[in-house]
This record gives structure tokens, C-alpha cells and sequence, in this order.
């Protein structure tokens, strides 16, 4: 699925080189994990998605111990995930960050490391709340992400014609079938005003 906020992702891998992480932050469910997910298997020649609404202490024991060893947390993670990791060419997605607060203050030392990329998704009330006792890292690059606008709910349903129409068109009313779309746009609860 098409999203705007690719390129964004994009410009951060070319301009970042490594020297920051990413937060992708936003509303609940609109599509953080997948988009930094398409993003890894796309751009990356691998990657691992820590899931911290899904992982075990096992993993979330690696953060709070090996933190000062990190080839051992890499190993760690690379043997547990069955991902072999490429220095500069992988990438680690910490899912759901908010949750486990700890992982998203690592960020500080894996990023002076490195040797991979690293991106979070969280949810912004979430991150604002779950901040305490934890140093905010000054290696991470923020950008919010949306609900669908209008234009990337066309790209999903395949239609690539009525966009550039609206863009040059006022009257809109009389089309039936773009009314429907439009419709349907609207009851999937993309709206975003």
C-alpha cells in the first residue's frame, strides 16, 4: 500500500546515514508498523521487527542486560529473530516502543554503534506518557505519521484518475461513482480534518 510518508522515510535513510534513529509517531491503527515494515523489506537486504506488544521478558532481558555489549545483543537478537544482520545494510524495528520505554532510551548506544538503522513506532499519547524515568534520546529523528488522506485511500482502492480530476475540477457533485468512492472513503474513517 502506497503511503506519502515513504519518501519521508526515504530522505531519513539517505540524510540520516546511520548518526540517528526514527520515531514514527501518530494515532493508533493507522498503520506505523506497516509502513516501517514495507519500508525494511524494501530499502534494507534485512531487518528485524521487535514486536513489544508481543515479545517475551526473554528479549526485553537483552535491553536491561547486554546493553553494555553489544555484540552479544546483536548476536542475541540475530539467532532469536533467524536474521542475519548486515553492518549498514539492516535495519531493527522496535514496534510499539511506548511500551517498553527502556528499548527507546538504548537508542542513545545503538545508534553510537552503528552498525544497523533503527526505527520505532509508537503511539503519541503513549510516548508522551510512558517517558518517565528514562532519558530521552537526542539520537532520534521524529516524524508523525497520519490517518490516510484522501489521495492515498485512492491509491488503495487502484484508482489513479480522480485525484488529478478533483485537482482541476470544482464541480464534483454531478459524478455519481466519485460520490461513492468519496462515500466509502468517509465510512472506512480515514477522514482526517
Amino acid at each position: 500500500m502506497k503511503r506519502k510518508i515513504y519518501d519521508k522515510l526515504l530522505d531519513w535513510k539517505k540524510s540520516s546515514a546511520g548518526k540517528n534513529a526514527l520515531l514514527i509517531d501518530g494515532a493508533r491503527r493507522i498503520g506505523k508498523s506497516y509502513i516501517a515494515e514495507a519500508f525494511a523489506k524494501a530499502e534494507y537486504k534485512s531487518y528485524i521487527l521487535i514486536d513489544f506488544n508481543a515479545v517475551g521478558s526473554d528479549i526485553k532481558e537483552l535491553f536491561e542486560n547486554h546493553l553494555q555489549n553489544l555484540d552479544t545483543l546483536f548476536l542475541y537478537l540475530s539467532t532469536y529473530y533467524d536474521t542475519k544482520l548486515h553492518e549498514r545494510e539492516s535495519v531493527i524495528i522496535f514496534d510499539e516502543v511506548q511500551l517498553f520505554p527502556r528499548a527507546r532510551s538504548a537508542i542513545k548506544y545503538l545508534v553510537a554503534d552503528g552498525r544497523y538503522d533503527f526505527i520505532e513506532t509508537g503511539s503519541i499519547v503513549s510516548i508522551k506518557k510512558n517517558v518517565k524515568d528514562i532519558l530521552i534520546p537526542s539520537e532520534e529523528r521524529r516524524i508523525q505519521m497520519h490517518p490516510m488522506d484522501f489521495e492515498e485511500f485512492l491509491w488503495a482502492v487502484g484508482n489513479d484518475t480522480l485525484m488529478p480530476f478533483i485537482e482541476n475540477t470544482i464541480l464534483i457533485r454531478n459524478h455519481s461513482v466519485r460520490l461513492c468512492i468519496v462515500k466509502l472513503w468517509i465510512i472506512s474513517g480515514n477522514i482526517s480534518l
